[in-house]
């Protein structure tokens, strides 16, 4: 077994474990972080995980690998094998095996794999939490003994939980669906057509070399292909969703994206009308526009952190009915367990679309306007984008700017707002800017982008 030192510690992230393969992350780290993990479940009185991976090339050889060093430990593992990621959190609830590891790396690049862990009840592991056991695998006091591995195919019973979270009107949609050539190729067309719909499907062949676009649904590049088919083909959506299927892409009647903070507009404007909880949660990369139309509604917002494990955290803690982030993973709480499902996601806007005569676009009639740039990502490195980040919030302090640092730093102006934050999937400073006009926009941007380029250097 390889000397946990000489792990790159790099690849614990804020979220999860993520890294290149073979160089971060091989079999014999894999088997290396299955000792640990067996070993460090059970502090937590777990003598039992679920384990999945998705469509990548090197899922299956890491899979076999991290489960092998689980078993050394005397930890039983339950293989449900190859699955989304929302899959994989349903297996968990199913069984009441909160311990788990999927092994994914989401959106990253094909070359990219990494793994998403519990440990016990309090879901995905998160912050201090992975840095705790980063630290238990570095001192290598491992259990040993001979765990049992069972298998699971939880396939129909995820499909039965997705039809019986919806009501579908009469109305029947055209839909398009673009897979990516991700893991949910394998199921959302069968899926969509289990819910009522003869879908059009997009890259519906599993191919982990991802060929067609890179599977991340939130750029808007990525779904070039989608908002041409939609007009096309005069479809009333277009639905994505990213590599592991955790994340979704929508596209109105029109071929225009609809960012996800315009989606959850959308929701919320339908779920306020049915339930007496009317709390929110969305990141720090949304709009104004959401936070204009949760309070012109009478709801409840709150601006949290990104990152999909602090959301649903956050929604299960502060009871929130219905939560997102503007990377697209959005979390149900009302007829649905509160995991983060592309698919699902897309289903709820169906089902809202198939019980009203408007189109997709006009459900998003009379919200306030603002112009605003994607999220931009600055190459970096993992030490120095917090460097990076630090010198920018000690900028907007010595201004006596507004700011929010629960997650980078967001400045607000009373025209506008400044986000600069670290990634936690990857070397990057991600940034986004909003304004009231075009030319508030720029400057404001001008005036970020040039600081991050300054201290980047």
């Amino acid at each position: 077994m390889i000397d946990a030192r000489s792990v790159n510690k790099n690849i614990f992230r804020e979220y999860d474990i993520r890294g290149g393969y073979p160089t971060d992350l091989n079999k014999d780290v894999a088997f290396l972080i299955g000792r640990a993990y067996g070993s460090y479940i059970r502090r937590f009185n777990q003598t039992d995980c679920v384990i999945g991976h998705d469509n990548r090339h090197s899922s299956p050889e890491l899979t076999e690998n991290l489960i092998e060093g689980i078993k050394s430990t005397g930890t039983h593992v339950l293989n449900i094998g190859l699955v989304t990621t929302p899959m994989y959190y349903y297996a968990c609830i199913k069984t009441g095996i909160p311990a788990g590891i999927m092994v994914t790396a989401s959106h990253n690049p094909k070359d990219d794999n990494g793994f998403k862990m519990s440990f016990n009840e309090k879901g995905n592991a998160r912050g201090e939490m992975i840095r705790d056991f980063y630290n238990f695998m570095l001192n290598g006091e491992f259990l040993d003994g001979d765990g049992i591995i069972s298998f699971m195919d939880i396939t129909e019973d995820y499909y039965q939980l997705l039809l019986d979270s919806v009501d579908m009107g009469e109305k029947r949609l055209k839909v398009i669906i673009d897979c990516g050539n991700g893991t949910t190729s394998l199921f959302a067309p069968e899926i969509f057509t289990y819910a009522g719909f003869t879908p059009i499907v997009l890259y519906g062949e599993s191919d982990p070399d991802f060929p067609n676009h890179h599977p991340d649904p939130c750029v808007e590049e990525n779904l070039r292909v989608l908002k041409f088919a939609v007009k096309n083909f005069k479809a009333d959506i277009g639905i994505a969703f990213d590599g592991d299927g955790d994340r979704v892409g929508i596209v109105d009647e029109n071929g225009n994206m609809i960012p996800a903070d315009k989606y959850m507009i959308i929701i919320i404007r339908d779920l306020i009308k049915k339930y007496q909880n009317k709390k929110y949660l969305y990141d720090v990369k949304c709009s104004k526009s959401l936070t204009d139309e949760i309070n012109k509604l009478g709801g409840y917002g709150e601006c949290y952190r990104t990152g999909n494990s602090y959301t649903k955290a956050r929604c299960v803690e502060g009871d929130f009915i219905f939560g997102g982030e503007y990377s697209g993973h959005v979390f149900f709480r009302d007829k649905f367990p509160g995991f983060d499902s592309g698919i699902y996601a897309g289903l709820r806007l169906i089902e809202i679309l198939s019980k009203t005569d408007k189109k997709l676009s006009e459900l998003l009639d009379g919200i306030n306007h603002y112009v605003s740039t994607p999220e931009l990502k600055f190459p970096s490195t993992d030490e120095k984008k917090f460097e990076v980040v630090a010198k920018v919030k000690e900028y907007a302090i010595s201004k006596n700017y507004q700011i929010n640092d629960i997650d980078g730093v967001r400045i607000t102006f009373d025209d506008g707002w400044a986000l600069v934050r670290c990634s936690n999937t990857g070397p990057n400073i991600t940034a986004r800017f909003e304004a009231t006009t075009d030319s508030r926009l720029q400057e404001i941007e001008k005036e970020f982008t040039e600081l991050v380029e300054k201290y980047n250097r």
